[in-house]
């Protein structure tokens, strides 16, 4: 994984650049979810580890897939993605993209998984509570999960906060054992 983040990486931010530069950061990170997309669809993976297609031919075909969803930059992008050999890492381009334009926009998309649903009132109140403590405009995504029994757990980024009645008897166990 974390090979595929170095190799990703260069892609990821010159796409960054490129856009932040021409205030087109919505456009790109539409561009390249919907490349990121493509690239994992079974008949575009075939085509894509096909041996006897050059890299321009699999650049062509994958443009032709996206349509006129892709504007000349983003063709050109996935031409020269093509030419070293790295569409396949298209997803992970996309995901590093997505943090770029997060830092820049100082925002994050915190999931919160409870153990029952959470009233509009509750979710305002948590999202001004983690809005304070990470210093970011914070995007919730709620997910129900009824095996926690009780509380919260919410991920932001490698942030865990574990406020589950399941979390807090596993940490009760474990003080047991040792």
């Amino acid at each position: 994984m974390a090979e595929l983040t170095t190799l990703a990486r260069p892609y990821a931010k010159a796409a960054f650049e490129h856009a932040q530069a021409h205030q087109q950061l919505a456009n790109w990170s539409a561009m390249l979810g919907l490349a990121a997309a493509v690239s994992q669809d079974d008949t575009m993976q075939r085509v894509l580890t096909a041996p006897r297609l050059t890299s321009t031919e699999k650049a062509t075909a994958f443009i032709e897939v996206c349509g006129d969803k892709f504007n000349a930059q983003a063709c050109n992008f996935i031409s020269v993605v093509s030419e070293n050999d790295r569409l396949g890492l298209l997803p992970a381009i996309a995901e590093l993209f997505e943090q770029y334009k997060a830092e820049q926009e100082k925002s994050v998309d915190v999931e919160v998984t409870s153990a029952f649903a959470l009233s509009a009132e509750q979710q305002d109140k948590l999202a001004k509570v983690l809005s304070a403590r990470l210093s970011r405009e914070v995007r919730l995504h709620v997910v129900e999960d009824s095996a926690l029994i009780g509380g919260v757990v919410v991920r932001a980024g490698d942030l865990v906060i574990d406020g589950s009645v399941r979390g807090k008897l596993a940490k009760l166990a474990e003080a047991l054992k040792s």
